[in-house]
């Protein structure tokens, strides 16, 4: 693969805060206590040895390049979905284009039906992990049993000295129906909010990004109530357009992925981070670039037909300056 932005110098002012859904980021190994049946060599998808390497390497080459073009460098902090366990994790960072980056993860089991959880991986040189927690998300059915889904991850720490709680999230789909289904991500919702509140608590002037898969968009209720209720600002909300966003699913473009943050980093002291600049990674080398789904995120799979691509989400990313 090309080096993409090669003669970009490099800016050690300036960091990249990512999110990647990476599209189920599964071993190839039989796992008792995941839904991973799909995700094995003799499945109907074949997943194989050499389809994991491929992805593990194009995922590496994509987020080794996420806002690249603006620092000249690798982002310092990438929250992820979709991958199965902490093993993944490892593997994407041994892989061809991480491996010589000095970074580490933050990886918690979480209770997810499908098996998938969240998780973070950090420059050890750029950010110095404190603490990091999961919270677990209460839903049921409609019938009452429980429903269980992604926990949210909160991991902090200090990025080139500063301190910044990171909050990782991946909400419930819309598959059975948005309106079927907001009440879990308005249930999402109100657990950040807990967990925003119980930061502010200890410090008011806490510096929090909310970054992850949502599967909602800005302007939905879930995502508004957050940002109305403590002052905080979305990027995002003026970055998606009908030909535009980071997921496209039937033709149609939405931003599910997003990255907002605390109003502080809008007007920042001296030597502190401030908001920089926000957008969707959608190069065109993560595009599919022919046929009827031209132009949308270069697929894994499409359903059970192996395509060989990167994910069926684009990267988005926020870049604070000092």
């Amino acid at each position: 693969m090309i080096d993409l932005f090669k003669d970009i110098p490099v800016k050690e002012n300036m960091q990249t805060i990512a999110f990647y859904n990476v599209e189920n980021l599964f071993d190839v190994l039989k796992d008792k206590h995941t839904n991973d049946n799909d995700f094995l060599p003799y499945s109907k998808k074949k997943w194989t040895p050499k389809r994991y390497k491929n992805k593990l390497r194009k995922l590496g080459f994509a987020i080794s390049n996420i806002g690249r073009r603006e620092t000249g460098k690798h982002p310092a902090i990438v929250g992820l979905a979709e991958v199965e366990n902490a093993k993944v994790i490892k593997d994407l960072l041994d892989s061809k284009h991480l491996d010589d980056y000095d970074y580490d993860y933050v990886h918690y089991e979480s209770p997810d039906e499908r098996g998938i959880d969240v998780g973070l991986i950090y420059d050890k040189s750029a950010f110095k992990i404190l603490n990091s927690e999961t919270f677990t998300v209460h839903l049921t059915d409609e019938d009452g049993s429980l429903d269980y889904t992604r926990d949210i991850l909160l991991v902090s720490g200090k990025l080139d000295g500063e301190l910044i709680h990171i909050i990782v999230n991946h909400w419930s789909s819309r598959r059975e129906g948005t309106k079927e289904t907001e009440f879990k991500r308005l249930a999402s919702s109100e657990k950040v909010s807990e967990i925003i509140s119980r930061i502010k608590d200890q410090n008011a002037e806490a510096k929090i990004v909310i970054l992850g898969d949502f599967n909602d968009e800005p302007h939905n209720n879930s995502i508004i109530r957050l940002v109305e209720n403590y002052n905080l600002y979305n990027p995002f909300e003026t970055l998606r357009s009908y030909n535009r966003g980071s997921v496209s699913r039937f033709k149609q473009w939405s931003l599910f992925d997003q990255v907002f943050f605390t109003a502080n980093f809008i007007k920042s002291s001296k030597d502190r981070f401030e908001y920089y600049n926000a957008n969707i990674f959608d190069e065109d080398f993560l595009k599919q670039f022919k046929g009827k789904y031209k132009g949308t995120p270069f697929r894994t799979y499409v359903g059970k037909k192996y395509q060989g691509g990167y994910s069926d989400h684009f990267p988005v990313y926020v870049i604070f300056k000092k």
